[in-house]
């Protein structure tokens, strides 16, 4: 292999260089903050584990997207998280245990055997929140109020939110008793509001529920469409009428809670129709091609791990959050320059300017002057009659 061959990285996979890592540490910092007042605690989780516990349960569609080993002292099969979400339920239903509602979060990297998308990172920097233990559509605003005030934190321009709830497709697939590989086919057509294959995967079914499923196509708009579905779906099973109720609810607590914000919904959206349960939402931005925050309700996800509790949740790649942020960060700028000595005294000097706070580089042998201006340095250390001072550089 040619030489050069060896700075080559794997498509997808990127190094972070200064000033952009010392952005995207203040936001990770900030954004950690602002969880920790919502009374959020931050847990760290391994970058490696056991593939059974990172793919049991609701996370199985992970699979693809999970890098695997072997462990060489165990002779088990491992994989690099793809996903923090598992984990953070494992530690709340395993290693915390804890009664009543819990609040987690978490930033770290994670790792994808397949991008999520063309031109997507494989090694995004996953942040978010998790609360667990409570079942109330209050937990789902809070959560997706919480991803607001983070995107407003970081400043973050012309949000708008989608939100959708894949237990009304659930409950009219399981209604009509449709077998996995057609439930799958419909789901699939819904996505793309194919609405001909819709028909014709829904012609054997009766009337109402063949109309309401195909109905789901058209379902999407502004707020109009929740009034709308609920005369097209009035004599749809218990379960799709409070999934419809429950969307009603938290739509109208947003609105009170940010009455500028845009809420588009789609009831033929079915984003992690496998992992979630409940109510999915995302935040876009123009021009972003995709979303900038997601999550969703995912009930019972720690029942593998033997305590299925309620949970909620919502994640954002950290670098996308910086990128299309506007805040500014106040990043370090300047420094003292101190000469290359091995006087004690100068020594101290520096250790305590450096516990003032201060950025203190000093230099090695034979370094040439020119190396303070390359090194950010707009002062320096001089000996003035006995004593070190800072001086103009």
């Amino acid at each position: 292999m040619a030489t050069v061959d060896r700075w080559l990285l794997p498509d997808g996979i990127e190094e972070i260089l200064p000033p952009e890592a010392a952005r995207i540490e203040a936001a990770r910092r900030q954004v950690l903050d602002l969880f920790q007042s919502w009374g959020y605690e931050l847990v760290v989780t391994p970058h490696i584990e056991y593939l059974e516990s990172l793919l049991t349960g609701a996370s199985q569609d992970l699979d693809l997207r999970t890098f695997k080993v072997v462990d060489p002292l165990s002779g088990r099969q491992m994989g690099f998280r793809a996903d923090i979400t598992p984990q953070v339920a494992r530690i709340d239903a395993h290693s915390l245990g804890r009664k009543g509602p819990t609040r987690l979060c978490y930033a770290g990297s994670v790792l994808h055997a397949k991008p999520r998308a063309l031109a997507t990172s494989r090694s995004p920097i996953q942040l978010g929140a998790e609360l667990y233990g409570d079942a109330s559509t209050s937990s789902d605003v809070e959560i997706v109020s919480l991803m607001l005030a983070m995107l407003e934190l970081w400043q973050v321009p012309g949000v708008h939110m989608d939100l959708g709830h894949v237990g009304i497709y659930r409950g009219l697939a399981r209604a009509a008793g449709l077998p996995g590989d057609t439930e799958q086919q419909l789901f699939d057509a819904l996505q793309r509001k194919a609405i001909d294959e819709v028909t014709e995967l829904t012609a054997h079914l009766p009337a109402d529920l063949a109309g309401m499923l195909r109905a789901l196509v058209n379902l999407c708009g502004g707020r109009e469409v929740l009034g709308e579905a609920r005369q097209v779906l009035a004599r749809a099973p218990s379960p799709v009428l409070a999934a419809l109720d429950e969307l009603l609810d938290i739509a109208e607590r947003l609105s009170v809670r940010f009455p500028g914000l845009p809420l588009y919904f789609d009831l033929g959206e079915l984003r992690g129709y496998h992992y979630h349960t409940g109510m999915v939402f995302a935040a876009f931005v123009p021009g972003s091609g995709g979303s900038i925050a997601q999550g969703g309700r995912y009930d019972d996800i720690g029942a593998d791990f033997g305590r299925a509790r309620p949970a909620t949740g919502f994640s954002t790649d950290l670098r996308s959050l910086v990128t299309w942020g506007s805040a500014l960060v106040e990043l370090p700028c300047g420094g003292i320059w101190a000469p290359d000595s091995t006087d004690a005294a100068l020594w101290q000097v520096v250790r305590q300017l450096r516990a003032e706070g201060l950025r203190v580089v000093q230099a090695l042998p034979g370094q040439p002057a020119a190396a303070a201006r390359q090194a950010d340095c707009d002062r320096q250390l001089i000996l003035q009659a006995g004593q070190w001072q800072v001086a103009a550089l």
